[in-house]
This record gives structure tokens, C-alpha cells and sequence, in this order.
């Protein structure tokens, strides 16, 4: 089947704020001293400056210790935590500090809105109660369909399981060769899915690896009765600071997998790895998402707050930053030295 590109739309964004993995730096501009305590500063979803209190549970972690507060995980523990408690204390700040994020990506361009709470405990059992509360909680604040994200397909069950499909058809993330359970899961469930190309026992080795494992994916998944339209391709996007050759594989992927499966499947993908351990990653992140584009990908997961879709495909390719970020993107930089002295020099900084 020969791809197209004018049939498929330019880019469907996966809204991925509302995860327990998003941290704010203590010495940055998000955390600050409110009525004696620290807080995180935030923009209501009215437009409203307001803080949430960093809990004593988040002060006990390595992360705060080392300078970082999950901000996502601190807003649903407080509003779980302290709904039930007379007086509710912080609970409605949590509740309002979740509804914000659910609107500023609404207002992004954000198509669905991705749910992960793996991070919140190390306990199976705290994770599942987390994720039905977070996926019912998030559904009735959005007309939006929900992602539900895991890397345990019990977690993922419980999210499914709250929500209500006749509001909005949900989507799975995600299935592999390793949890092919997830694909029934995703049907019993009526949703859309993510389908990725890790492998039966890893990760992909270069192009081809990528573009065999997926296949397989998509073939389990049409005997299964989804339709080309259901299937949201994830080619696994690596981080370019430890190889530069990741970037390049995964734009081959993407190439080879829209040539294999034509214009009705979609490809996405967690776009702002391939910046992990650099400078300046918005930058990078939204060169990568664009060189994706181009290569056939129509969907991102990413925060379209920090980087509106418009925006990335309006992007000036003239531009010497972006032309440095695209050097790093195709491997043309060994290294990213020349993008990292960029930035020591402060030429990647942006309005």
C-alpha cells in the first residue's frame, strides 16, 4: 500500500501532563514560599495564579532531596488523600490543580489526554486504586477521550474499567510482543491502541528491528479485529545523547512503516525522549517531532502546552537553532558538541 500524505491529518497530539513522572525543580520558577510553605505555583484552568502545597510525603523522597517535586503525583495524592477527610484541607487545590492541566492541553490542540500513575508508588495494589480514581476523575472533567498508560496491564484494566466508553472511546498504552494480553484487553474494551515495537525479551536494534516488531504488532492486532484506523504505531523513540544514530532509526521507521501500512494507520510516539540528558530540549523536541512528520508520523505524545502543534509545524528551518538541532537529530554532530557549545554561548535561547 503506497502512503499518502494528503488523507491523514498533520498531527494528533497524545497530551502526556498528567503523569506522575512530571517533576518541577525546587530552585526554579514553579516552586516558591506561599503563607510559610513551599508550594507550586500554577495557572488555574480560569486564569487564576495559585499554589498547592508540597505535601510532607513528597519532602520524605530522593527526588525532593535531590532538588525535584513531582508536581502531577503531589496534586493527586492530595486531592485522593484529603477528599474524604472533614475538613477536605488541600483536596479541592489538588482537584483544581489536575482540572488545570486537563484544560491547558484541551486548549493546545490536545486529541486525547494520556494517564500515568506508575510512578506513584512502587505497590501494584496503590497504582491501581490511583489510576481508576485519576481516570474517573479526568473523564469528568474533559469531553476528551483518556490514554491509559502503564507498564502494567493490570493498571491499565483498572483505568479502562472506570471510565465510561459511551463518553468518549478510549485509547490503550500500550501493547507489545512482550504483553500481547493487552491487545484483548483493548478489545474487550472497545478502545484505540498503542502498538509498539519493542520486542519479545527488549528493545529494538536499528530500523529494521523497529519495523519487524511493530509489523508483528499490527498483524496480531488486525486477527484480533482492529481496523488499520485503530492501530497508533509507537516506533520507540531513543535518547540521541547516547547514540547518535537513534534519531535516524527511528526516522527510517517511521518512513518504512507508512510505505508498509499506507495512509490509515497512524504513528505516534514519545517524542521528548529522544532529548533525555541535553540542554535546551524543547528545542530539540520540537525539531524531532517535525522530522517525524515529514518522515510519515501524524500523531506525538508530548506536551502540546509547551510546544503547540501549529507552532512546531510552522517552524523556521532557516533558523541556525533549529538547523543545529536538526544536526543533532540526524547524527550529523557528533556528540552534540556543537550543539551543546551553542548553548553554553546562549545562542538556543528562545522568546
Amino acid at each position: 500500500m503506497t502512503a499518502g500524505l494528503s488523507t491523514r491529518p498533520a498531527l494528533t497530539v497524545i497530551g502526556e501532563n498528567i503523569h506522575c513522572t512530571r517533576v518541577a525543580l525546587r530552585k526554579g520558577k514553579r516552586i516558591a514560599e506561599r503563607d510559610g510553605a513551599e508550594a507550586i505555583l500554577y495557572r488555574s484552568a480560569d486564569g487564576e495564579e495559585r499554589a498547592l502545597p508540597v505535601t510532607e510525603a513528597a519532602k520524605r523522597t530522593k527526588d525532593y532531596e535531590e532538588g525535584r517535586v513531582k508536581h502531577v503525583q503531589v496534586a493527586i495524592e492530595t486531592a485522593m488523600e484529603t477528599a474524604a477527610s472533614d475538613p477536605p484541607g488541600d483536596a479541592a487545590e489538588g482537584l483544581r490543580y489536575i482540572e488545570a492541566l486537563v484544560r491547558h492541553q484541551e486548549r493546545a490542540g490536545a486529541a486525547f489526554l494520556d494517564l500515568n500513575v506508575d510512578e506513584i508508588s512502587p505497590k501494584l495494589g496503590v497504582q491501581t486504586a490511583a489510576m481508576a480514581w485519576l481516570a474517573g476523575t479526568v473523564q469528568g472533567m474533559t469531553a476528551l477521550p483518556l490514554s491509559i498508560d502503564s507498564s502494567s496491564v493490570d493498571v491499565i484494566r483498572a483505568g479502562l474499567e472506570a471510565i465510561a466508553p459511551a463518553r468518549a472511546r478510549a485509547m490503550l498504552n500500550s501493547a507489545s510482543l512482550e504483553r500481547l494480553e493487552a491487545l484483548d484487553l483493548a478489545r474487550a474494551h472497545d478502545c484505540r491502541v498503542v502498538v509498539t515495537a519493542a520486542g519479545e525479551r527488549g528493545m529494538p536494534d536499528g530500523a529494521e528491528g523497529r519495523v519487524a516488531n511493530a509489523a508483528r504488532m499490527v498483524e496480531e492486532a488486525l486477527a484480533r479485529g482492529f481496523g488499520l484506523g485503530d492501530l497508533y504505531i509507537d516506533p520507540l523513540v531513543f535518547p540521541i545523547s547516547v547514540d547518535s544514530r537513534y534519531g535516524r532509526h527511528c526516522l527510517d521507521a517511521i518512513r518504512a512503516l507508512r510505505a508498509r501500512f499506507g495512509d490509515d494507520i497512524h504513528i505516534t510516539g514519545g517524542m521528548s525522549n529522544v532529548s533525555f540528558g541535553l540542554p535546551a530540549r524543547t528545542l530539540l523536541n520540537e525539531m524531532f517531532i517535525l522530522l517525524a512528520v515529514d518522515a510519515g508520523a501524524d500523531g506525538a505524545i508530548m506536551d502540546p502546552v509547551a510546544s503547540p502543534p501549529e507552532a512546531i509545524l510552522a517552524i523556521d528551518r532557516t533558523d541556525p537553532r533549529y538547523q543545529l538541532a536538526e544536526d543533532v537529530m540526524l547524527g550529523r554532530d557528533e556528540h552534540c558538541m556543537a550543539y551543546i557549545r551553542a548553548w553554553r554561548k546562549g545562542r538556543l535561547a528562545t522568546t
